[in-house]
């Protein structure tokens, strides 16, 4: 319970720091000229997806004069990155998909070493707080393979990302940083006296630290703070050069706000909090993706509404973000105005679908135009009564291998469909369960109907002849 009461307050000072915003149905109007009318105060906390000037939580921002920060220094577009969570000050246009920027600020969640790294659990520690990463984490290329088979223990990495309920990190990307970087920590104080405190697992030794903006002076047990330093002590402890205060006042009364994350307390379907800030819902909220009892703790949503005068978010609209368990990697068979067509399946990119070119040509900005018949890209989306919808598109080298992933709808050993792509096993075929244990192939077939399967190999006639198949949690 003590945990969730601090992420509350520390969700809601990260998006109080900047103002109101947000996109919606609701701004319908047009004013006089037949310009859309812009909305005073609009922020947006989420996930930049594309550029171009900027795409937040599906919104085109024009940042051309806006004031960039990264990491508390001053910066430009260029050190912004897909899949950064950033929170964007500006006015919203009344069509709900423009809007301009004033200000754009970038903070990792954390910047350090790497001390474990779990691939079956999809995990690592980095300074004492534990990442998870998922199908729609980002992996910068710097690291090779974009997965966290390219990291090892010791490498500095930044990560930015939403919290959990648990004080955990859900990464929504990861990027390697050269050695002599500072080391950075944000989250909530515990265990403080007068040297040293926790965030997390992490002991910070504050004792010669410079120490910002503090209400009382120094740091106090539930506070949120961004602690720095160059070095570890013996213990492992975080000698911390700088500790910033990070309350700030909520947004005025009135103003519009966007904010994306998960669910980190749950009361109840009227109250909870979305990344630490506040929401209420009512009788005229819409939902997208779900209903209100599909409300819970560690759902993934993005709310849209007003701040009232008690500094709680009245949303107008919650959308749940369903989880990207499909993964396709192939040749483009085709490209329309918002789908794409590889093995034969037709997915639907929307504006919120985080777009990048990780092959050598390294477009920016890039999007579904720049993409050609032959392009070798991999999709990670999810499913719905509309067909599949990419919640990521990465454009890659070709390396010869396809794969899929997703749930087996039928099978006929050695042979198994998955997406209406038949899965071809021959004598060379490794199989492995959810462990990346290997496995017999009857195990595999035993317990392969309806279940997640992912398969890699080579490209004949529409079918995968598989190299690998793995069973997948």
């Amino acid at each position: 319970m003590k945990s969730t009461r601090m992420l509350t307050l520390f969700g809601a000072i990260l998006i109080g720091a900047c103002g109101g915003g947000g996109s919606g149905s609701q701004f319908a109007g047009i004013d006089g000229g037949g310009t859309p009318a812009p909305v005073a105060s609009a922020v947006a906390k989420g996930t930049i997806t594309g550029f171009g000037s900027i795409i937040v939580n599906g919104v085109h921002y024009d940042i051309a004069g806006a004031l960039i920060s990264v990491d508390g220094s001053p910066g430009n577009e260029s050190d912004l990155e897909v899949g950064q969570v950033v929170v964007v000050k500006g006015t919203l246009a009344s069509d709900g998909a423009t809007g301009t920027a004033n200000t754009v600020t970038f903070d990792d969640v954390v910047e350090g070493p790497v001390s474990e790294i779990d691939t079956v659990a999809g995990t690592i520690t980095v300074l004492g707080q534990l990442v998870r990463t998922d199908g729609d984490t980002s992996f910068d290329d710097s690291i090779d393979p974009a997965s966290l088979e390219g990291l090892t223990v010791g490498d500095i990495v930044e990560v930015s990302g939403f919290f959990l309920a648990d004080g955990s990190i859900n990464a929504t990307r990861i990027e390697l940083k050269p050695a002599g970087s500072e080391f950075e920590v944000t989250g909530l104080v515990s265990n403080v006296n007068a040297t040293t405190f926790q965030i997390n697992d992490l002991v910070v030794d504050y004792s010669a630290a410079m120490l910002d903006d503090f209400p009382g002076g120094a740091p106090e047990d539930g506070q949120p703070v961004e602690a720095k330093g160059m070095a570890l002590g013996a213990s492992g402890e975080l000698l911390a050069t700088r500790i910033e205060f990070k309350g700030a006042d909520l947004a005025d009364d009135g103003d519009h706000v966007e904010v994306e994350g998960f669910i980190t307390r749950f009361g109840s379907i009227t109250d909870f909090d979305v990344d630490g800030v506040t929401v209420t819902t009512n009788g005229s909220t819409e939902y997208e993706n779900g209903t209100s009892a599909d409300l819970a703790l560690n759902q993934k949503v993005e709310v849209e509404g007003e701040f009232n005068a008690s500094g709680v978010l009245v949303a107008d609209k919650v959308e749940f973000k369903l989880a990207g368990f499909i993964r396709i990697e192939s040749l483009v068979e085709e490209v329309q105005a918002n789908q794409l067509t590889l093995l034969g399946i037709v997915v639907r990119v929307e504006a919120a679908t985080r777009i990048e070119d990780k092959s050598d040509a390294d477009v920016r900005p890039f999007s579904l135009s720049d993409v050609s018949v032959g392009n070798y890209v991999e999709v990670r989306g999810y499913s719905d009564a509309s067909g599949i919808i990419a919640t990521r598109l990465e454009r890659e080298d070709f390396d010869g291998e396809v794969a899929l992933r997703g749930f087996v709808e039928s099978v006929n050993d050695p042979d198994f469909a998955i997406l209406g792509v038949t899965v071809q096993t021959v004598g060379g075929t490794t199989f492995e369960d959810e462990n990346n244990v290997e496995i017999t192939p009857a195990a595999f077939f035993g317990q392969a109907q309806g279940s997640l399967v992912e398969a890699a190999g080579t490209l004949s006639n529409g079918s995968i002849i598989a190299d690998e198949v793995e069973l997948e949690n």
